[in-house]
C-alpha cells in the first residue's frame, strides 16, 4: 500500500465537518463541501478503480460517488442507515461515501498540527493536518482528497464521446449488402417484426396508462412519453387476436404513423436481426387475396433455414381509416398543443442488463440480438472470457461471457439471457448478457459526459443517459473497447483460423 502523503496548508478553514471511516475520525474543511445527503442508488461502472462506487443522480445531474473506505484502502462494508455521501464543492461535483457524519466543529487555526513529526498517519492516508485532541478526545485527521482521488479520477473531465455519431460509425464495420435490420417481438405466441427504420424505440410498458373514452377497442389509452402523450394500440387487437392483458415484460414499440408517434403494445421483445433480403418472401397471392388486400403483413422472413418464420408488418396497413381518425382525435384532444417532439441529432441505443446495472450500445454497432443458442462449441486452451463459438446463419461467431469480462459473478436467471452480436471495424463477436430491455432513442444534448475515470473504464464508458423520472442511469459503452488488447489479439488469430465446426444455433 502507498505510503502516507502530507501536504502543508497554512490557510485551513476554521470550520470542519467530521465523519468516520472504519471507526477512525476524519475531517474536511466545511467550505469545500456543497452538501451532505443520504447515500443515493448508484450505477456501478465496470472495470472501475477500487475507490469508485459508481454513478448517481443528483437532482438531474450525474455525479460519481467515491468510497471513502476504498480511497483509503480500507475494507468495504454494507451501507447502513448512518451512511452518508459528502458532495464536494467544485466544478465537477464528486460525492464521497462515509460511514457516518459526526459533527460540524469550529477550531482555532493554531490547533491544527501540520508538522510531519507530530502527525500519526497510516499507510494509504493523505493528510493536510491533524486537529489536536481536546479534553482527552480523539485526534481528528484532516484528509487531503486530491492525491487520493487521483488514483480513481483523472485531473479534469474528458469531453463527451458518446454523442459522436461520425466517430461511432467509423468504428462499425458495415454489414453485408442486401440486408434489412429487423426488430422482432412476440404477439400471442407468434413472432413479428418491423424494419428498424420504422421504429423510433422500444420501451417497457408502463402501468400508468390513461384510458381514452369513445375510441376503438384496440386503442388501449395514452401514456406519458418524452414530455408528450403517446397513444397506445394493442397489436393483439390489430392482428385479429383475442385481446388479453399484457403480462409483465410487455413492450411498447414506438413508431411514427400519420405524422405522429404511436405505441404498439407487444407481449415481449425477442430479437434484433440482420435479415438477408434473399430470404424475405412476399405473402403468397392466395393468402393475400383471401385477406382482401388489407394484410397487415408485408412479407415473411425465413430464418434458420426456414425453421423460424417472422412476419414482417406493414405500418401503413396496420390501421383502418376509422381507427386512424379516432386516434388523431384522441391525440389532439389530450395532448397539450405546446408539447412538440424535438428530433435534434437522434441516436438509438440497445439497452441491456448485467445484474442491476444497465448499459447501452449504439444500434449501428449491434448486428443482432439473438436468443441464447442451445449449444456453444467450446474451444480448447482459451481464456475464461471466451465461452466458445456458435454458427449464426452460416457465420462462425466467437461468444464472450460479458459477466466474466466485467469480473462479475455468474447470473441466476438463465431463461432471459440474450446474445448481443456486436460488429466493429475488426471483429464480429457475440456478447452474453442477462437481458435486453429496450431500444432507446435520445438526442445528443440528453447524453451527459462520462466521469473522468482512470484505467480501462475511462475508455470503456463513453457517456451517460440519466432517466431521472424512472431513477435509471444507463452507461453507454464503446463497442471497440469491450475487449482488451490481449483478447483482441486472440480474436485476430481466431478470425484467421475459422476452421472449427461448431454445432448450429
Amino acid at each position: 500500500m502507498a505510503a502516507a502523503v502530507l501536504t502543508d496548508d497554512k490557510t485551513l478553514a476554521r470550520q470542519f465537518l467530521t465523519f468516520r471511516l472504519d471507526r477512525r475520525l476524519y475531517a474536511l474543511p466545511a467550505d469545500e463541501i456543497a452538501e451532505v445527503i443520504r447515500l443515493p442508488a448508484v450505477a456501478r461502472v465496470p472495470q472501475s478503480p477500487r475507490g469508485l462506487l459508481g454513478l448517481a443522480n443528483l437532482r438531474g445531474s450525474v455525479i460519481p460517488v467515491a468510497s471513502g473506505r476504498g480511497l483509503l484502502g480500507q475494507p468495504e462494508e454494507v451501507a447502513t442507515s448512518w451512511t452518508r455521501a459528502i458532495v464536494l464543492e467544485n466544478d465537477a461535483p464528486v460525492a464521497i461515501a462515509v460511514d457516518m457524519v459526526e459533527a460540524l466543529i469550529h477550531v482555532r487555526p493554531d490547533s491544527v498540527e501540520t508538522r510531519p513529526a507530530e502527525m500519526a498517519s497510516l499507510p494509504g492516508e493523505a493528510l493536510r493536518g491533524v486537529l489536536q485532541a481536546v479534553s482527552g478526545g480523539e485526534a481528528i485527521k484532516i484528509l487531503d482528497l486530491q492525491p487520493l482521488m487521483a488514483v480513481a479520477f483523472r485531473p479534469s473531465p474528458r469531453k463527451l464521446t458518446a454523442a459522436r455519431p461520425e466517430a461511432a460509425k467509423a468504428l462499425v464495420q458495415a454489414p453485408a449488402a442486401q440486408q434489412t435490420k429487423l426488430i422482432t417481438f412476440e404477439v400471442a405466441g407468434q413472432e413479428y417484426g418491423l424494419p428498424l427504420t420504422s421504429v423510433q424505440e422500444v420501451v417497457a410498458l408502463s402501468a400508468l396508462t390513461t384510458a381514452v373514452p369513445h375510441t376503438e377497442a384496440v386503442v388501449l389509452g395514452v401514456v406519458s412519453f418524452r414530455e408528450t402523450l403517446l397513444p397506445l394500440l394493442s397489436l393483439r387487437g390489430l392482428l385479429g387476436f383475442t385481446q388479453e392483458q399484457v403480462e409483465e415484460g410487455g413492450k411498447i414499440v414506438v413508431v411514427r404513423i400519420g405524422g405522429g408517434l404511436v405505441g404498439l403494445v407487444a407481449d415481449r421483445m425477442t430479437a434484433i436481426i440482420s435479415a438477408a433480403d434473399e430470404n424475405m418472401e412476399a405473402i403468397p397471392e392466395v393468402l393475400a387475396a383471401r385477406l382482401g388486400g388489407e394484410s397487415r403483413i408485408k412479407s415473411i422472413y425465413r430464418s434458420e433455414g426456414g425453421r423460424r418464420l417472422i412476419s414482417v408488418l406493414d405500418t401503413d396497413q396496420l390501421f383502418g381509416e376509422e381507427v386512424m381518425r379516432k386516434l388523431e382525435t384522441a391525440r389532439n384532444t389530450i395532448r397539450p398543443p405546446e408539447q412538440r417532439e424535438t428530433e435534434g441529432q437522434a441516436m438509438q441505443f440497445v439497452v441491456f442488463r448485467l445484474g442491476e446495472e444497465e448499459f447501452g450500445l449504439p444500434i449501428d454497432a449491434v448486428d443482432a440480438v439473438e436468443r441464447m443458442p442451445d449449444k456453444i462449441a467450446r474451444l480448447p486452451k482459451t481464456p475464461k472470457f471466451l465461452e466458445g463459438v456458435v454458427n449464426l446463419r452460416g457465420d462462425v461467431v466467437p461468444v464472450v461471457d460479458q459477466r466474466r469480462r466485467f469480473n462479475m459473478p455468474a447470473g441466476e436467471d438463465m431463461a432471459r439471457r440474450r446474445l448481443v452480436v456486436v460488429r466493429t471495424a475488426r471483429h464480429r463477436a457475440g456478447l452474453i448478457v442477462d437481458s435486453v430491455s429496450e431500444v432507446l432513442r435520445t438526442t445528443q444534448d440528453k447524453i451527459a459526459p462520462a466521469p473522468a475515470l482512470t484505467g480501462e473504464s475511462n475508455a470503456l464508458v463513453q457517456g451517460v443517459i440519466n432517466l431521472e423520472q424512472s431513477g435509471r442511469i444507463i452507461l453507454l459503452l464503446d463497442p471497440a473497447e469491450l475487449l482488451t488488447r490481449a483478447e483482441l489479439g486472440l480474436l485476430d488469430k481466431f478470425d484467421k483460423q475459422k476452421t472449427a465446426e461448431p454445432s448450429g444455433v
